[in-house]
């Protein structure tokens, strides 16, 4: 497909990602309403005004007294005031324009390397849906320093503040993704129509199996090494001396680790067993991704194995995260809301890895792609040759 023929989508899936965020946003102020408390409860309405206050555009309420309460002491406080306004605005600014333009040229590559014809339409409904994820995790990563700067301490712990600020806002990513991605398939498969063939990838069995392999490994470093309590604790405990970037170990741990456990100490082994199966069906989920991957695109591109691979490891968290929360016997007292608050969890640590795994995935597919064609080519010269043709 044409960079031209796979923009529209991927501009109509991007302008949808940011309304939906926006209109989560400006949904806030309604969950203050009298009648939204008898609706949804108490703690209910609290949650969500939590999940959907990151994507509010209008600054909140303590914000807004502060400007207020400044303002009627002196000219300076006043101005003060103002200025840490602006800050807020300026920051969802860069938010909502930051969301678009992540989106748009994962959409594109996505949409042009792995268009949804000749049965790929669930791998690129999935594929753009995980994008959009990791589109809004960069965004709000990208818009946080002005956040925090706009609270009046942006020079307290600053990575700390940041690496909080980042996990912000990700469950309504979930579902305003899925809507965005549905919209930008449909859309592909109809600019799709009369685009000529497209092929698939043709890639020997063998080698997508090592590539899937390799990939799936430096997934596991991060699942299975990095995870593990004492290396956490290690990287949590990393900390120059003093200065702005001290105290790096939260922001460590969210782009490095892609889960967290322990060896089964005072925890009967089939319930250890049984929570650890949720990261068996994460790796299981990448492997099998990164196996069909080089075949489904129609180019197998450092860029787009790249992606793909980022996305796989996004559905891989999702699929474990679910897996907990239907495992998980003791959240459902606490309701469906108050479990749903892990889903989109992991997604740094899942971009981080994700490149990792698309770059070990593609080096390691080329170099078995190229044995396995020397060997052919080797074997068809040995089979041409025959003894009669020999000179003595």
């Amino acid at each position: 497909m044409t960079y031209r023929r796979a923009a529209i989508p991927a501009l109509a899936g991007g302008l949808l990602l940011t309304a939906l965020l926006w209109w989560a946003g400006a949904s806030t102020s309604a969950l203050h309403l009298p009648g939204s408390t008898g609706v949804f409860g108490g703690r209910a309405a609290a949650e969500l005004e939590g999940w959907l206050m990151p994507w509010a555009y209008d600054p909140p309420a303590a914000l807004r007294l502060g400007a207020e309460m400044s303002g009627g002491i002196e000219d300076t406080a006043g101005t003060d005031g103002n200025r840490y306004l602006s800050l807020y605005t300026t920051a969802m600014q860069i938010r909502f324009c930051a969301v678009f333009a992540f989106f748009l040229p994962g959409a594109l590559l996505l949409v042009r390397r792995l268009p949804p014809v000749h049965g790929r339409l669930p791998a690129t409904l999935l594929a753009v849906w995980a994008w959009g994820l990791v589109a809004g995790t960069l965004a709000v990563t990208v818009s946080a320093p002005w956040l925090i700067a706009a609270q009046g301490h942006g020079s307290y712990r600053i990575l700390p503040q940041l690496a909080g600020m980042i996990s912000a806002g990700r469950q309504v990513l979930v579902a305003t993704a899925l809507v965005a991605a549905a919209v930008t398939v449909l859309a592909a498969r109809i600019t799709a129509k009369g685009a000529g063939p497209l092929p698939q990838e043709v890639v020997p069995a063998r080698a997508a199996r090592l590539a899937a392999t390799a990939g799936t490994a430096a997934i596991a470093l991060s699942l299975v090494v990095l995870s593990y309590h004492p290396v956490a604790a290690a990287l949590q405990t990393v900390s120059p001396d003093g200065g702005l970037f001290a105290e790096p170990g939260d922001l460590l741990r969210q782009w490095l680790l892609l889960g967290a456990w322990a060896s089964p100490a005072g925890v009967p082994l089939g319930d250890w067993l049984l929570y650890r199966a949720a990261d068996v069906l994460l790796l299981a989920v990448v492997w099998f991704a990164l196996r069909r991957l080089p075949g489904l695109l129609t180019r197998a591109t450092v860029p787009a194995m790249a992606a793909g691979a980022v996305c796989a490891t996004v559905l891989g968290l999702l699929a474990s995260q679910v897996l907990r929360l239907a495992t998980d016997g003791a959240g459902l007292r606490w309701g469906l809301l108050h479990m749903s608050a892990v889903l989109g969890g992991g997604v740094p640590a899942a971009l981080t890895w994700g490149l990792v795994a698309g770059l070990a995935a593609t080096v390691t597919l080329r170099v078995a792609v190229r044995r396995a064609e020397s060997a052919h080519t080797t074997a068809t010269a040995q089979s041409s040759t025959r003894p009669q043709d020999l000179v003595p």
